[in-house]
């Protein structure tokens, strides 16, 4: 198969495009930054969030294979409470998932969408099955980008045939996620604050989120993306994530018992826009994609300390 990745240079494009390779698919990447982690696909520098005739165009001048498979969009700007104090980048996530589709239209190709479980808002009824997205309910400017990402590619289904799967992933952590001077995650943050004997400071003593390892994401993914090329019915919105919550003091603990210290944890109220309680409910993708994840929080995070305490020990 041929897959055209955007947000290619980011944690999970980086995973997938190396699972493709690895598995005999030809690669492409989009991003707006060149990819630090590895040169095994071709990577095309541009803005998603520019007018749509400069993305086609950009597109049209670089040579690669014209009849794609399959679109994965997972070009974003991705961290919740930034986008609360820059909304405009909310509006960019937008205008980049119009474009895509504007693309996939043209080409007559089906899409992968990235979505978030940050689309359920605060669970106040600890309802996550897929149906059940209440957007009343709607957190922070990051989560009406994506919600506003999936009505776009439903109206595409319903107009112009798109075909699609919608993931809603949830706290996915693992390989080439320790850029932290890019962008802040919860996970390589607190990996590297322990491992130097920095405090560390929790927003939410009660926060319960359901955090994801990158290759069970990855495997998922995979998933959709051979439903997808196989024609088979789809058009589908699928939680992704592993099915169980942790709090974010499990977690501290989880990593300083990887790392063989007591970390120092400082605990305060959640911040505004963020999502309080996510566990998904993954029957759906059981169902639909034999999804079946095989990392649960306590491995996954020995195995992310090991790789990001690796890779800072050769940088």
């Amino acid at each position: 198969m041929r897959i055209l990745i955007t947000g290619s240079s980011g944690q999970i494009g980086t995973n997938l495009g190396l699972y493709l390779i690895e598995h005999g698919h030809q690669v492409f990447g989009i991003d707006v930054r060149p990819n630090t982690w590895t040169d095994a696909f071709p990577t095309l520098l541009q803005d998603l969030s520019a007018p749509f005739t400069d993305f086609y165009g950009g597109l049209g001048h670089v040579p690669y294979p014209r009849d794609l498979d399959v679109v994965v969009h997972f070009a974003a700007h991705a961290k919740v409470h930034e986008l609360v104090q820059q909304p405009a980048r909310a509006l960019e996530n937008i205008t980049m998932t119009f474009n895509v589709l504007e693309f996939c239209r043209h080409n007559d190709l089906p899409i992968i969408f990235s979505s978030s479980r940050e689309v359920y808002g605060d669970i106040r009824r600890y309802i996550t099955e897929e149906s059940s997205a209440d957007f009343a309910f709607t957190e922070s400017p990051y989560s009406a980008s994506k919600i506003s990402g999936e009505a776009l590619i439903y109206s595409y289904a319903q107009c112009y045939h798109l075909r699609y799967l919608v993931f809603r992933f949830s706290n996915v952590y693992g390989r080439y996620d320790v850029d932290i001077g890019r962008m802040e995650r919860v996970i390589p943050l607190f990996i590297r604050k322990i491992a130097l004997g920095q405090p560390i400071t929790v927003f939410g003593e009660d926060k319960v989120l359901d955090f994801t390892y990158v290759d069970d994401c990855v495997a998922g993914v995979y998933q959709g993306i051979e439903l997808l090329a196989s024609g088979r019915e789809a058009n589908q919105t699928i939680n992704l994530a592993y099915g169980e919550g942790h709090s974010l003091i499990t977690l501290a603990g989880y990593i300083g018992e990887a790392l063989g210290v007591t970390p120092d944890v400082t605990v305060k109220s959640s911040r505004v826009g963020e999502v309080t309680h996510y566990v998904a409910d993954i029957g759906k993708a059981r169902a639909l994609l034999g999804y079946a994840p095989q990392t649960p929080l306590r491995q996954g995070i020995r195995r992310a300390v090991a790789w990001a305490t690796d890779y800072w020990s050769s940088t």
